[in-house]
């Protein structure tokens, strides 16, 4: 008597696509190659993970989204001009250096200005798409200006979620002058709708001469833009520019002794504030709304407690910080031992770059 044939294995159930789709959307957000690589299994994982509404989920999930890398314009063919901050070790193919200043980066869009101060245009990159886009320079512009500007989304109510391809704002921030002697503050506006800028802003003139720092911007609560102003200890300045009003506003710094040792940044409601950098310790400020009260100071930390012992053991290389991530909350130090990245809220440190002097021009 011949055996029975073996039954066979009843296949297990599908998954249902919506039980995949809240798989995909806890994978750890600091590691993007995870999802890509999910992307690849099959052509349903694929359209889950390009699809609008699971960017859109994976936004409302998690929040406070990663940095994925920072931009810098430092001429060292060792390292790439994009470095990546996550747990994934991949490199974008941004605007090589030797052509092009990055300048600003927001909302996933960088701002680059050309090698060669005078140039007519400006360049936008999609740092998703990897699409370029060229932007007029204002007529204003003058070839040995140093150019400052800034990028950002105008979509309104927008969540920087999949806002790919929508409007943005391009505000220009640079020095003229009224007469012999004499300069303004100006301000004008790209907008990406009609494609010009918009008519000069000025404000603040001075006998002394002001020029705009080498460093970032920072947006708050998509109503004013913030940037850092040079002179000499008693004109180091920030300057307020309302995105509705277009008004300008120019303000000092809490303690002008330590000429050039601030940075921007956003304190816990939301505000304007500035690190102070004093060798191992970092002084946040916080401004206040009444302008009888000023700058309040809003906490002490002692880089000890952060950093390694090697990245603060040398005394002509101080400590500086470079950058900032607005949504993310996180600064960039640099050090003699690299380029470290602190969360504000949270103190997590994480190495980014061994090699020291790397300015930071976008995140």
């Amino acid at each position: 008597m011949e055996p029975p044939p073996p039954r066979r294995r009843a296949s297990p159930p599908a998954i249902p696509d919506e039980l995949f789709e809240e798989i995909l959307l806890r994978l750890p957000p600091d590691d993007p190659a995870c999802l890509l690589r999910a992307s690849l299994v099959c052509k349903a994982w694929s359209h889950t993970v390009s699809s609008p509404r699971f960017r859109r989920r994976l936004h409302e999930l998690h929040r406070t989204p990663p940095v994925l890398g920072v931009l810098h314009n430092w001429a060292d063919e060792r390292i790439p001009r994009f470095i990546h901050t996550t747990a994934s070790s991949f490199s974008l193919a941004a605007p090589v250096w030797r052509t092009w200043r990055a300048l600003d980066c927001r909302h996933r869009r960088a701002l680059f200005f050309p090698q060669e101060f005078g140039g007519p245009e400006m360049l936008l990159w999609d740092s998703i798409t990897g699409a370029q886009q060229r932007i007029p320079v204002p007529a204003a512009f003058k070839s040995d200006d140093f150019p400052t500007a800034a990028v950002f989304c105008a979509a309104d109510g927008c969540d920087h979620g999949d806002c790919f391809g929508g409007p943005f704002r391009v505000v220009f921030f640079f020095t003229v002058e009224v007469d012999e002697g004499t300069h303004a503050t100006s301000a004008c506006i790209y907008l990406s709708e009609t494609g010009a800028c918009g008519e000069l802003t000025s404000a603040h003139s001075n006998r002394e001469f002001l020029e705009f720092r080498e460093s970032y911007s920072v947006l708050v609560d998509r109503s004013a833009l913030y940037f850092m102003l040079d002179g000499n200890a008693d004109t180091a300045s920030v300057v307020q520019f309302d995105l509705a009003s277009h008004d300008l506003t120019v303000f000092g710094l809490p303690d002008t002794y330590y000429d050039f040792a601030y940075s921007l940044v956003l304190v816990e409601d939301g505000g304007i504030g500035v690190i102070q950098c004093l060798n191992t310790r970092l002084k946040l400020w916080r401004r206040e709304a009444s302008a009888e009260v000023g700058w309040v100071l809003n906490r002490v930390m002692c880089l000890e407690n952060f950093l390694p012992v090697d990245a603060l053991l040398h005394a002509q290389h101080k400590v500086q910080v470079v950058g900032f991530a607005e949504e993310a909350n996180v600064i960039f130090v640099d050090t003699v031992a690299g380029l470290f990245t602190i969360e504000l809220l949270s103190g997590h440190v994480r190495k980014v770059c061994s090699d020291p002097g790397v300015r930071i021009f976008g995140s």
